[in-house]
């Protein structure tokens, strides 16, 4: 996905990979040439590849949300015993990529739809708007950054369906993308499906995958019940190299002795001194700011250098944690100290919820 022109690859065979006690010993990779094609500044964390169906397909996949973590089961050994909390169905493959049945309500009405299966997207869902006639886009929506693909940025419309329903489990209030043309149009080949599951609606369960017998199944965890939220300020912030940071404390002298101002014979003054330490931290820029939004209009840009929000100083804070601030309740006033051109400059704004409540009028 993504609005730029496709990337070139080396394509390499017969490697080793492991991972964990499972190895093969002929495996294809894809090495990216394109240096520029990287998602550790938006993730906050090294980001070598990606894994997919040609690892996944000999194993039985295990991905445990709730306690942070995936297995990779021999089918021949795995126990398929699941409990009643456990719902299965079936899987079916679309160029090697899983595809799962489920449905939608959008305008008052039941919409099924086939979702490709994407742990790596952050959104809840991205849908297809020409997929299906009865799939239109609500009324309620705004343009917003989406993500990055492997082709460039994805833009398009954020808007709320009224539920999505994985057989009888139920979401309500659910975040839903519409992805401009021009970001999917390499995509949208396959007529049979209408969009990806993403992480956000995909957390909220532990599934297991099961990919030589084509099913599945899942169970709702921990993380079921959590309101869907959404970057509100319109700031999409990443990583950009590091950054020289100079604090100053002051230490006692080593010379200690009675001062000219000492009241007594027997009065001390102490000395002190400044001692400078100097840091190499992450250097956090503002690397676009959606037209009209909060940020917007108070007058941050892209390619701010980003210091502190709400008083805490980034240098403390991972990026995710940092964003997380944008997460907050309609109303929350965020403060934000940036660097601009050699000038430190202080903003602040009120995050705006541009879909409460407008998805059931």
């Amino acid at each position: 996905m993504g609005d730029d022109k496709p990337i070139e690859a080396l394509k390499s065979s017969n490697n080793t990979v492991i991972i964990g006690e499972a190895i093969n010993l002929n495996q294809d990779l894809y090495a990216i040439i394109d240096a520029s094609i990287n998602f550790t500044p938006s993730l906050g964390i090294p980001i070598h590849g990606i894994i997919g169906y040609d690892v996944f397909k000999d194993f039985v996949v295990e991905i445990n949300y709730s306690r942070n973590f995936i297995k990779l089961h021999n089918p021949l050994y795995y126990d398929s015993k699941l409990s009643r909390k456990w719902r299965t169905s079936n899987l079916t493959f679309y160029n090697n990529k899983p595809i799962i049945k489920a449905s939608v309500t959008n305008r008052n009405q039941v919409v099924p739809v086939n979702l490709l299966i994407d742990t790596g997207g952050s959104d809840a869902l991205w849908i297809f708007e020409d997929s299906s006639e009865s799939l239109k886009i609500p009324t309620y929506t705004f343009d917003d950054f989406l993500g990055k693909g492997l082709s460039g940025n994805i833009y398009g419309k954020r808007s709320v369906f009224e539920s999505f329903r994985l057989k009888d489990f139920q979401l309500n209030m659910v975040n839903v993308s519409f992805p401009d043309s021009s970001s999917i149009q390499k995509t949208k080949i396959n007529k049979l499906r209408n969009g990806s599951l993403l992480g956000n609606v995909l957390h909220r369960f532990n599934w297991v995958f099961n990919y030589k017998s084509q099913w599945l199944a899942f169970k709702k965890n921990k993380f079921f019940n959590n309101p869907f939220e959404y970057n509100k300020s319109g700031i999409t912030m990443q990583y950009a190299g590091v950054r020289l940071v100079k604090t100053r404390t002051r230490i006692p002298s080593d010379t200690i002795g009675s001062g000219s101002e000492a009241t007594s014979p027997n009065s001390n003054t102490i000395y002190f001194t400044s001692s400078y330490k100097f840091k190499i931290v992450p250097e956090l820029v503002i690397s676009d700011v959606r037209l009209g939004s909060p940020a917007d209009k108070a007058g941050l840009k892209t390619g701010d250098t980003v210091l502190s929000i709400n008083h805490q100083n980034l240098n403390l804070l991972t990026l995710q944690k940092a964003i997380a601030q944008f997460y907050g309740v309609d109303g929350k006033r965020i403060k934000m100290t940036i660097e601009r051109e050699g000038v430190i400059m202080k903003y602040q704004f009120e995050l705006r919820d541009l879909l409460q409540k407008k998805s059931t009028n």
